[in-house]
């Protein structure tokens, strides 16, 4: 029998003794990058079961663990398995191999979700033209005459839980990034489907299945619900939510889908084990005959409850009881090998209704049968939700420290667009929305990790439009060459940015080279502040020598580990009181900052965090500007804080 070593939260006993949790969550051992490294050797190009790599909701539910592993570390390594995976499947014409289209399974719907992304960060076409095939499906999958996906084409009038996740985060992300905005009203009666058939107005916990038709001989005859509630059922509708909510815009029902979230997150936390956390595989039945505590569901609900309290939409009570699941997880459910690999127990392989083929086992849907399918350890799927789990875990210290603030990106002075796949304009270049290596993406993950509400500012600011926000980034602002139409600060606009800052606000100043951005009508703002910035072009990289782009943090700044991070083709900056110079390299400014009224301005001489340089593709390791990224946030944070009185952050 192979030796498996138990890993639990150091003092946990004795904290759980004492009616309290580890406060210190976040620091949980297995790490997030162990779990992903396990992951990458043990499914070698996202093959889940071993006959090569498939086109199936296991291994987008794998890859999208990876995913968050991905953007919570930096580490280059996870983005290219994803994308190994992804390529494997993708051909350079964006077929996909295995998919079967004409069988209109939702669940071939979620790894759509990869090619997209795999499209943001490379922008190219083949992911799209993947994505579109998908977004197709929708278009003629067959519904309920309400309007409900079935499940499949071969499950007539059929809605399952496990839907919602496989299409609606995939079709909101899709809506979104290809400006089809009539979709926000389909994503949503989706989910208020499911919740007005499925949900328990006892309990409010939902059932797995409905029948629209009520034909069924797993649904009951008045109803047309399934019989039990089945804990991942509820728990992919639960991180189908938060999924969605990521891409939903204000307005448009978001409201409504917020509320479902926080109806199931009431019900599911009434049914949580109070001794060790998690939840149980028939979630009303604890301790009954045959049940158990079952860690696919338990994974997916931590995600849920600890996103949705991190974005906002959930109340901050519920952080505790995510706190719970997750070490309760590690407690009972996580062990490591001799060799470090990690190993996740008691998943169950998969639970539905009916018959999935003609000559398979009728699911009739009883207690008997939710707690006799088989229970594997190292389920792929259950495993892609434990690294979800663990993505939020890693932020779990500090998800709501900066809860209320809003951190806003200008769009006005770099307003530069591109035409995507889909012929569309869209904004990027130093935006929260750009994923390709021009964007800062992974920055606004940084920021969200806090709790924190992004925005954009696409016109020129004012005390109106800048009420409300606490951090104001401008990046390079633009000039011709980038720009056919640029637009330029004015007097007016440097002085509104000004009287902002007096008021508390945190202006960063992400300036570039000469050749990039420009200088003269800027410094009416930055000069406001003691701050000049040189129209330069120093540091320059030819070819693909990174080393050459090296800046050494020195000991003793105020909120940089000493270290190496990378800046190319920088300008320089002059200083005066108020301002002060916090990093200097070859005698030349490159980081400053200033205090004015409650306010805080910092100025740098590149836009060195936007994803090129942060998401660990190119740069190498000893580079640390993702970490330094990290840092850099915080610290800006605090600025904020200590600009509102009573709100300071640790």
């Amino acid at each position: 029998m192979r030796k498996m070593i138990l890993i639990a939260v150091m003092g946990m006993a004795a904290v759980a003794a004492q009616g309290q949790w580890n406060p210190g969550w976040h620091t949980a051992q297995p790490t997030i990058t162990q779990m992903a490294d396990t992951a990458m050797t043990r499914w070698p190009l996202g093959d889940v079961r071993g006959t090569g790599p498939k086109w199936t909701y296991e291994e987008g539910t794998l890859l999208e663990g990876v995913y968050d592993a991905w953007l919570t570390t930096g580490d280059g390594r996870y983005y290219a398995y994803i994308k190994a995976s992804v390529d494997a499947l993708v051909d350079k014409q964006g077929h996909i191999a295995t998919y079967k289209g004409d069988d209109y399974e939702l669940d071939s719907v979620l790894m759509g979700r990869m090619a997209l992304m795999l499209y943001g960060v490379t922008l190219d076409k083949r992911y799209y033209l993947a994505a579109k095939t998908l977004r197709a499906q929708l278009e003629k999958q067959p519904r309920t005459t309400m309007g409900g996906y079935w499940h499949k084409q071969r499950y007539t009038q059929q809605m399952w839980l496990d839907g919602l996740y496989m299409a609606e985060p995939f079709y909101a992300e899709y809506a979104q990034r290809f400006q089809e905005p009539k979709d926000y009203e389909d994503i949503l009666l989706q989910f208020t489907q499911a919740e007005k058939h499925l949900r328990d107005t006892k309990t409010g916990l939902l059932y797995h299945g409905w029948d629209a038709a009520h034909e069924q001989r797993w649904a009951d005859a008045e109803t047309g619900r399934s019989h039990e509630f089945w804990s991942r059922g509820m728990g992919w509708y639960a991180m189908a939510l938060v999924d969605v909510l990521d891409s939903y815009p204000a307005g448009a029902g978001r409201d409504e889908l917020v509320g479902i979230l926080n109806r199931l997150a009431a019900a599911v936390v009434a049914e949580q084990d109070a001794k060790s956390g998690l939840w149980w595989q028939v979630t009303d039945k604890a301790g009954a005959k045959g049940n158990y505590l079952e860690s696919s569901a338990s994974a997916m609900f931590v995600y849920a409850l600890a996103k949705g309290v991190r974005k906002g939409w959930l109340p901050v009570k519920y952080e505790a009881a995510a706190e719970r699941g997750y070490n309760g997880l590690l407690a009972h459910e996580v062990t490591v090998d001799a060799a470090g690999a990690v190993h996740l127990a008691n998943t169950v392989g998969g639970c539905g209704l009916g018959a999935s083929s003609a000559t398979a086992p009728y699911r009739d849907g009883s207690y008997a049968y939710y707690v006799g399918e088989k229970i594997v350890t190292d389920d792929a799927k259950g495993y892609g939700a434990m690294l979800m789990a663990a993505s939020e875990a890693a932020v779990a210290g500090h998800a709501t420290e900066a809860r209320g603030l809003k951190v806003v990106v200008d769009a006005w002075y770099n307003s530069q667009v591109r035409v995507n796949a889909a012929g569309q304009t869209e904004s990027y270049h130093y935006k929260w929305s750009d994923h390709a290596n021009s964007g800062y993406s992974l920055w606004g993950r940084m920021f969200e990790g806090y709790g924190v509400q992004l925005g954009v500012l696409a016109e020129a600011p004012t005390a109106a439009n800048l009420k409300g926000s606490d951090v104001y980034i401008i990046a390079s602002p633009d000039i011709p060459s980038k720009n056919p139409n640029p637009h330029f600060m004015t007097a007016e606009e440097a002085a509104e940015v000004a009287a902002w800052v007096n008021r508390g606000g945190v202006l960063v100043m992400m300036h570039n080279d000469v050749t990039f951005t420009e200088f003269e009508k800027y410094n009416m703002l930055a000069e406001k502040f003691g701050i000049h910035l040189n129209a330069v072009d120093n540091n320059s990289v030819p070819g693909t020598d990174e080393e050459m782009g090296k800046l050494m943090v020195a000991a003793g700044h105020p909120f940089l580990t000493p270290g190496k991070i990378f800046m190319k083709d920088i300008c320089s900056i002059t200083v005066k009181a108020p301002a002060k110079g916090i990093m200097d390299w070859q005698g030349n400014t490159v980081m400053a900052v200033a205090k004015v009224g409650r306010g805080t301005v910092f100025a740098t001489v590149d836009p060195w965090l936007y994803n090129e340089y942060t998401d660990g593709r190119k740069l190498p390791k000893d580079f640390r500007n993702f970490e330094a990224g990290e840092e850099f946030t915080r610290w800006i944070l605090k600025q904020a804080r200590a600009g509102s009185p009573g709100k300071e952050m640790k």
